[in-house]
């Protein structure tokens, strides 16, 4: 029987700014791992239905004797201080939950101090950048932790717990913190050649589905190791330990000598208002098309553009990828100019799924209107899959370009070409079939093969 609780989710997330492509730019791809999981460990948020995250940061303003928490009632953090001024987050603040979380330390003799502003530092502008950018929606309580006991945290992990029970809505929680800062010579705590015990421990423990061992972990250990997540960790630790451990390491590397984590502690695979897990698998939940499909292209793009590898994560649970159909899918930027478009007339693969991932990636690298998308464009593209319907000859009379895509062909079906409906600027079907001529190089005055197909269209929303 699983736990009833409104914490659906807890986790580990890094936060070196250098994961940002703003930031980092092409040293991005030495974390394309992190990066990559991030995307993964968002999923597994949206899946639970959480529309609520506590995030606590290592980097929040420290008080010895209390936990601070960041002001509403809007966050916001950019990346200024690391060149990058024009890349920032914003999210409404959960205030209701906050309050709750307020009380239940109260409750405790724990105190929790109003930061009285909502500039966020980078241990929690990191993680909400990369979920905002693969999809989560929601509201924050952004937390700092203490130089209190090791007891202390874990209480403090309870109230968390007992106060998102309280408000009855699903809730996330992460855990913001790097591991071990001295595992290479060149690191930029300098170098420990025991701090990858500290590592080794903390994944051992995740990889063991027992994370509260993270808790036993010597302090020795975590002073050389150079370490700024522990503490985070034990807050997420203290908010678990009575629910079932579901651990997984998403990703660890350590490629500048400080180790990123990026993995699962507890998991509920959906939730009802009352609080009750349901029996539908987690997937289920993200059932609606029009956000996944798009997400999905997005997600394709991003993993082939930071890695050069195919995505090869869990797929939506959408009986419309395993049908057989084509595509296409259009990358915008921000101001809607077109940054790229591939797709098929005719299904070429045995799924739209297998459709959707090789038109996403050939649309970022094959178009040859534009260059191949690189990672620094990345969060200012846009995306959308239009799914064709089978095409069927017709005439000139019977388009409409608002409803129906055109494909026109010489009389040998040696040229073809196509224009998907809705175009901004094409009014007519005189100008759908002359631009689709056009695009296909036959010349005016030829006789022509006209088709025609409808088209759903599922959009990237802002």
């Amino acid at each position: 029987m699983r736990d009833e609780s409104s914490l659906v989710f807890s986790g580990i997330a890094p936060h070196p700014p250098i994961m940002v492509p703003e930031v980092g730019r092409e040293d991005s791809r030495d974390v394309r791992g992190s990066i990559q999981a991030m995307a993964e460990l968002t999923r597994r948020i949206i899946s639970t239905g959480a529309k609520t995250l506590v995030l606590i940061s290592p980097h929040a303003p420290l008080d010895p004797n209390a936990f601070v928490a960041y002001g509403g009632p809007t966050l916001h953090g950019d990346f200024s201080r690391f060149r990058a001024p024009e890349t920032s987050v914003e999210v409404p603040s959960a205030d209701q939950l906050l309050d709750q979380i307020k009380s239940c330390a109260d409750d405790e003799n724990l105190d929790l101090i109003d930061l009285g502003h909502g500039n966020l530092d980078h241990g929690t502008s990191v993680p909400l950048y990369f979920l905002i950018r693969n999809g989560w929606r929601g509201k924050v309580v952004a937390l700092g932790y203490s130089y209190l006991s090791k007891r202390d945290h874990l209480r403090f992990g309870e109230c968390i717990k007992n106060a998102a029970d309280s408000i009855g809505q699903p809730v996330a929680l992460l855990a913001s913190g790097d591991l071990s800062h001295r595992l290479k010579p060149d690191a930029p705590a300098g170098y420990d050649p025991a701090a990858y015990l500290f590592d080794e421990q903390v994944v051992a423990a995740i990889e063991a589905n027992d994370a509260q061992q993270i808790a036993g972990i010597d302090p020795g250990l975590r002073k050389l190791a150079g370490e700024c997540g522990y503490r985070s960790m034990l807050i997420a630790l203290g908010a678990t330990r009575s629910l079932k451990q579901l651990g997984e390491v998403l990703h660890y590397e350590a490629p500048f000598g400080v180790g990123y984590l990026v993995a699962q502690l507890t998991r509920q695979e959906s939730f009802d208002r009352a609080g009750k897990a349901e029996t539908e698998s987690a997937e289920s939940v993200v059932a609606d098309p029009a956000q996944a499909l798009p997400q999905l292209a997005r997600q394709v793009v991003e993993t082939y553009t930071m890695t050069s590898n195919k995505f090869n994560a869990a797929l939506p649970a959408l009986e419309i990828l395993s049908a057989r159909a084509a595509c296409f899918v259009s990358i915008r930027t921000l101001d809607g100019e077109l940054r790229g478009c591939i797709g098929t007339i005719e299904p070429v693969k045995d799924t739209l799924a297998d459709e959707l991932v090789a038109n996403a990636i050939g649309a970022a690298t094959r178009d040859p209107r534009f260059p191949q998308v690189v990672s620094t464009e990345l969060p200012n593209l846009r995306y959308s899959v239009d799914i064709l319907s089978a095409i069927e000859p017709t005439t000139i009379d019977q388009l409409d370009p608002a409803v129906f895509g055109v494909v026109v062909e010489d009389e040998r079906g040696i040229h073809r070409g196509l224009l998907l409906p809705d175009i901004e600027g094409v009014e007519t079907a005189a100008q759908q079939v002359e631009i689709a001529a056009r695009k296909a190089g036959i010349p005016q005055g030829v006789p022509l093969r006209i088709s025609r197909f409808r088209v759903t269209r599922f959009s990237e929303r802002d």
